[in-house]
């Protein structure tokens, strides 16, 4: 019976971790991969602490079946945390309140900031 593979991650890839410099768990974008494809640093979005990531460790890359977070609209209010479907950059992750009425989201792709808690004109 032959072993099934491992799962390889690119760099940009979305992954769980503790952060021990927040003191908490969230997403981490990987920053660099061995030549197998297994991750070796990652990156904190929140506090931009790079560190290293051990295998065995709760993976959530951008390949996993997650559910979708809700729907992104400018008149909600999200928390840091929170998980939204934005219908162009796709499912990202609320990582920080800068102002009453704006949040930076981590996406597969790059860290966006984005309008919230907007009044309905």
């Amino acid at each position: 019976m032959e072993k099934p593979e491992k799962p390889t991650y690119k760099v940009g890839d979305r992954v769980e971790k503790l952060c021990i410099t927040c003191g908490e768990e969230r997403g981490h974008v990987v920053a660099s991969v061995t030549k197998r494809g297994l991750i070796s640093r990652v990156n904190c979005p929140k506090c931009g602490k790079l560190s290293s990531f051990k295998s065995g460790t709760k993976l959530t890359g951008g390949r996993s079946n997650a559910a979708p977070g809700a729907p992104y609209e400018q008149t909600r209010t999200y928390r840091t945390g929170q998980t939204i479907l934005h219908p162009n950059f796709g499912l990202g992750e609320v990582t920080a309140i800068v102002e009453p009425q704006k949040i930076d989201v981590l996406f597969a792709d790059r860290m966006r900031r984005l309008v919230h808690a907007r009044a309905q004109p």
